[in-house]
């Protein structure tokens, strides 16, 4: 087990998955994690959840834990950090899963005291099945790297990335959730308009998403490769991929892609006059939905 102390700001869906996540990985003991939010109830449910434990204020919570987790959405990143700013000291490692803010940002607001760790999570999270990217900052080491790898692996996957790529993983994994669930609604649509009960239609959707995404992964094979192998010529599979093709399907997710990572930069370009004027309120929901 990790001896180092845990601190979320912000003890919402994602704070809490993330830390139930490393107790079932038995990477740490539930009684060394602590949350702080201005939400009473989202700090019982995070002390609850993981065994933890509540601190008062943000900054009473950066001085009691080795590794801090900055769960707070873009908007009120700029009153959190001044708050934790005179106990953000360089023997701590501060880990923050707000899009769009760099870690030039954060590093100029805490002091350029501590060492940073930018991490884009994603809802999968939430069951031990999350997709994750992470990039160090200036003064973080190759320990750090390690650490945050194996934090993040307690509930996914994580790569480490230049954070020039941060944005694009935004894009990819943080709001791609949101895109196959539209797929999943939409293939279950299919099945009901050619006579599925839609229940019936729903989970045979999401059990062909879910097996089809554990085939790219048990197997290695490239999705061109597994999507042949199921494409007969002349036979049904060929049809409807014929249809996909029509409609721009491809396209449309490369465009989604590309929309939701141009947003992420948005928000980081814009995030400090915004944050300037944001009350001092932790994330209760999850961090991939940062927008609204």
């Amino acid at each position: 087990m990790l001896e180092q102390r845990i601190g979320f700001i912000g003890a919402g869906q994602m704070a809490t998955a993330l830390g139930q996540g490393l107790v079932k990985a038995e990477l740490v003991g539930g009684q060394r994690l602590l949350a702080a939010d201005v939400d009473a109830a989202a700090a019982a449910r995070f002390a609850q959840t993981t065994g933890g434990s509540v601190a008062e204020t943000n900054r009473e919570l950066v001085r009691r834990c080795d590794v801090v987790f900055l769960a707070v959405k873009p908007q009120q990143m700029a009153a959190v950090l001044a708050e934790i700013r005179p106990a953000a000291t360089p023997e701590r490692l501060v880990i923050s899963i707000a899009a769009g803010i760099s870690i030039a940002r954060l590093d100029d607001a805490l002091g350029g005291r501590v060492r940073l760790v930018r991490v884009m999570p994603n809802t999968p999270c939430l069951i031990g099945r999350g997709a994750c990217g992470f990039c160090l900052g200036p003064t973080a080491t190759s320990a750090d790297a390690e650490l945050v790898e194996r934090l993040l692996s307690a509930v996914g996957i994580a790569f480490h990335v230049e954070e020039r790529l941060i944005d694009a993983v935004t894009g990819l994994s943080g709001s791609g959730p949101a895109f196959v669930y539209t797929i999943i609604e939409a293939l279950s649509d299919g099945g009901v308009r050619m006579g599925l009960p839609r229940k019936i239609a729903t989970l045979l959707a999401a059990q062909t998403v879910s097996g089809a995404a554990e085939m790219v992964l048990a197997t290695g094979a490239h999705p061109g490769v597994l999507k042949d192998r199921v494409t007969s010529p002349g036979g049904t599979t060929i049809a409807g991929i014929q249809a996909l093709e029509q409609g721009g399907l491809r396209a449309a997710l490369m465009a989604a892609v590309g929309a939701a990572a141009r947003r992420s930069i948005e928000l980081g370009q814009s995030g400090s006059a915004a944050a300037s004027g944001a009350s001092r309120h932790n994330d209760e929901t999850d961090l991939s939905e940062e927008e609204d």
